[in-house]
């Protein structure tokens, strides 16, 4: 089986694959997982439903030329309907250094489903 692109210790079958599937998220960590995979897999469309109505962009433009990484969750903070988590995702564009991205994201529970609202840069791109 292959592994999962947010970590290369899991399984994607048992991992990811079951929200890209449908299913719901059990907490904000594991969704935002899951949209890293759906971004490293190019399921823009996952990303899109997963992201809450009230900022979710009409389309996304994703650059073809990433390659992603790796993905570190350093940081998930639930309170109740609300949650944080934090994370650096680790990615390359053609033949260029690798970049890190890393990220406090905001998400929320609306109908027992977790959704990204946003997200605050605390490192813009940097070299690693």
């Amino acid at each position: 089986m292959p592994a999962c692109p947010c970590s290369p210790d899991r399984d994607y079958a048992a991992c990811c694959a079951p929200l890209h599937a449908g299913q719901a998220a059990p907490d904000a960590a594991a969704l935002m997982r899951s949209r890293y995979s759906a971004y490293a897999l190019g399921r823009h469309g996952y990303v899109l439903d997963t992201w809450h109505a009230s900022t979710r962009p009409a389309t996304l433009e994703p650059d073809e030329a990433v390659q992603w990484l790796g993905l570190d969750v350093r940081t998930h903070v639930a309170d109740g309907d609300r949650a944080e988590v934090e994370f650096v995702a680790r990615w390359r564009a053609g033949g260029a250094s690798a970049q890190r991205l890393h990220e406090r994201s905001r998400f929320v529970r609306e109908g027992g489903r977790w959704f990204y609202l946003d997200g605050t840069f605390i490192e813009r791109a940097t070299r690693r």
